[in-house]
């Protein structure tokens, strides 16, 4: 069987029971302002991300990109829009079972990180 593509994650996820570690708003706040080496990815489309996205973000378009843009032992931080998105909880199992070690989400999303009024980067954002 071949490994399944980051799109096809999506599905597998709504049959996936496995937990999921996550990370509060409060404290990847607390990462971002003091600078820690996280890498926080958005897990939505590219055309999203240029739209909106939490400041400091990555994207990746591709598997191949994300798999060769991360390290196994980096701190890794998925989000996607909000806690129903399934996007993100893809995400973090595609890296999971790739040997990705440290990685957590944030369920939140852009939606509970705008709603606290925290800065966003894009095209659509106020500036």
């Amino acid at each position: 069987m071949d490994t399944p593509t980051w799109e096809t994650w999506r599905e597998l996820v709504k049959r996936d029971d496995r937990p999921i570690r996550t990370i509060a708003r409060a404290e990847l706040l607390r990462k971002l302002a003091r600078g820690e080496p996280i890498k926080l990815v958005m897990a939505l489309n590219a055309w999203a991300f240029r739209a909106k996205h939490i400041p400091g973000s990555l994207h990746f378009d591709t598997d191949e990109q994300v798999l060769s843009s991360l390290r196994k032992d980096d701190e890794i931080i998925v989000y996607c829009s909000a806690a129903a998105c399934h996007a993100s909880i893809a995400l973090y199992h595609f890296l999971v079972d790739r040997g990705f070690t440290n990685v957590r989400r944030y369920e939140g999303g852009t939606l509970d990180w705008e709603s606290a009024g925290l800065p966003m980067e894009g095209a659509w954002t106020a500036e």
